[in-house]
């Protein structure tokens, strides 16, 4: 047991929100803690639209919902103190011996505080001021993948980080995780042309050229936003392509992750969740690191701009040649070679 620890926790707090990916990146360090404190009982606040990623899972006790995006609007603002009030004071009632603050946000290190655990743990890096409500700090590191800087505070526990487990509610069936859609069937490839960042999209054209190559047939998925992008996709796949964009849970979407024989997409959260199923993935990238944020394992394949401005990790750009110098035909070629090795 680290020296941070007097005595093993009986009860922990995970602080991380959002996004999608970072949640899917923390499964690693929640599987390290709970083999480490087995007998601990361990919370998690997530935000609203995430928890499905969490329900039901065998080693999270409680799950602590929050509306984040709410806090955000001021014309809800007396709406918002009121649900920060609770949620406080219900914090405090746990009695919790360890808070971490996998988040590192000026909103996760007040939650981090409002804990009252006695540890409080959280990056030494973390940005908004944030580090100022721990009382034990971690140096993560920037070039670091996701994965590995959360680890860091595992360690720092004393919890064993050399083995990487990514542990999900999984459904039992792949057909109960699909939800009766019935588009999918046999061998698939899976498409996630949404983002969370406009630059990192990859035109939706490309998506189905290269869907149009393949001798399997493709899935699209994405969330209500990304429909229209993903009937794109399908019209430009030749007949190849299907879209359920929108139409799954959480849940659902990690189903459907399972099933695949592999996964083409944007730097975004279902990457995450197909490299955490071990689905090989040809992940595009262009305004990002995939040293930071590429998908996780040996099994995968990152075709990245040659751009002398990549990545420049902007929201914005007016250009974007970083993504549209990929094509259809050099994806399209690393699909055939994974296809042609298996999973």
């Amino acid at each position: 047991m680290s020296e941070l620890l007097t005595k093993p926790p009986k009860k922990i707090l995970i602080v991380k929100p959002s996004s999608l990916g970072d949640v899917v990146h923390s499964l690693p360090f929640l599987n390290s803690i709970r083999s480490c404190f087995p007998k601990a009982e361990i919370h998690w606040v997530i935000a609203k639209g995430l928890e499905g990623l969490l329900q039901g899972h065998p080693m999270v006790d409680r799950l602590v919902v929050i509306n984040k995006d709410l806090w955000k609007k001021i014309s809800r603002a007396a709406e918002t103190v009121r649900e920060v009030k609770g949620l406080f004071q219900s914090l405090r009632d746990e009695g919790y011996d360890l808070a971490v603050d996998l988040q590192g946000l000026l909103r996760s290190g007040l939650i981090t505080m409002a804990s009252r655990a006695p540890v409080r743990i959280g990056f030494a890096e973390a940005r908004e001021g944030s580090r100022l409500f721990y009382n034990h700090k971690v140096r993560g590191g920037k070039d670091v993948h996701a994965v590995e800087r959360y680890m860091k505070i595992a360690g720092a526990l004393g919890c064993d980080t050399e083995e990487i487990i990514f542990t999900f509610p999984f459904p039992k069936k792949q057909a109960d995780a699909a939800g009766g859609i019935g588009e999918i069937s046999g061998d698939y490839c899976v498409i996630v042309p949404g983002a969370r960042w406009k630059t990192k999209v990859w035109p939706a054209e490309n998506f189905g050229e290269a869907a149009s190559m393949l001798p399997l047939r493709s899935v699209v998925i994405g969330s209500g936003p990304d429909a229209e992008i993903a009937e794109r996709v399908v019209s430009s796949s030749g007949g190849k392509a299907v879209s359920v964009a929108g139409r799954t849970t959480l849940p659902e979407l990690i189903g459907i992750m399972r099933g695949a024989r592999l996964v083409i997409s944007n730097d975004s959260g279902p990457m995450h969740i197909a490299a955490a199923c071990g689905v090989p993935v040809v992940a595009i990238f262009g305004p990002t690191s995939p040293e930071r944020t590429g998908p996780y394992g040996r099994s995968h394949v990152v075709v990245k701009s040659s751009a002398s401005c990549s990545p420049c990790f902007r929201k914005r750009c007016s250009d974007l040649k970083c993504m549209k110098e990929i094509t259809a035909a050099s994806v399209y070629e690393h699909l055939r070679s994974l296809l042609k090795t298996g999973r």
